[in-house]
């Protein structure tokens, strides 16, 4: 299992390996392990829409229920991704290039669209379909350590409920 391979396999299902929208909170840490909580959940625990983070994952949590799932990625760093998600992650670099994403998309005849609504300036974006993932790509910041500035990297991918 390499990073690509999850993020397109969550970009194709929009699901990470047993993690999947509409599960209860207790089960994903069941498999995860306890999450940091965003503060507001600490102060109170049933507070909505906020997530759970588990390094590079976040959960977000409504009524109980993970509402969405995002994978955010820092070019020019290694990945942080609990194990369940990828063993071994910190051997990973976290440098996806948008050209190298969009080949393992079509390699695995996902189908992707430009989405207009986060595509703009220096920034681009896709939605997959059928699984509704949303894949964010940037230019890196001028601390991360890539080789390429002008490229767009993978900064977030991420699927929430409506």
């Amino acid at each position: 299992m390499t990073l690509m391979n999850v993020l397109v396999d969550f970009a194709r299902t929009g699901r990470i390996g047993p993690l999947h929208c509409g599960m209860p909170l207790a089960e994903a840490e069941d498999l995860l392990g306890p999450g940091r909580p965003h503060p507001a959940i600490r102060m109170r625990p049933d507070t909505d829409g906020y997530p759970h983070a588990w390094n590079g994952l976040e959960l977000s949590i409504t009524q109980r229920l993970v509402s969405g799932i995002s994978i955010s990625l820092r070019p020019g760093s290694t990945a942080k991704l609990p194990p369940l998600v990828l063993p071994d992650s910190e051997s990973y670099s976290s440098t996806v290039l948008r050209e190298d994403l969009i080949a393992g998309l079509d390699a695995a005849d996902c189908r992707h669209d430009i989405n207009g609504r986060l595509t703009f300036g220096e920034q681009s974006s896709i939605l997959t379909q059928p699984a509704n993932v949303c894949a964010v790509f940037f230019t890196p910041r001028r601390d991360d350590h890539v080789p390429h500035r002008e490229r767009l990297c993978l900064g977030v991918i991420h699927k929430h409920t409506a």
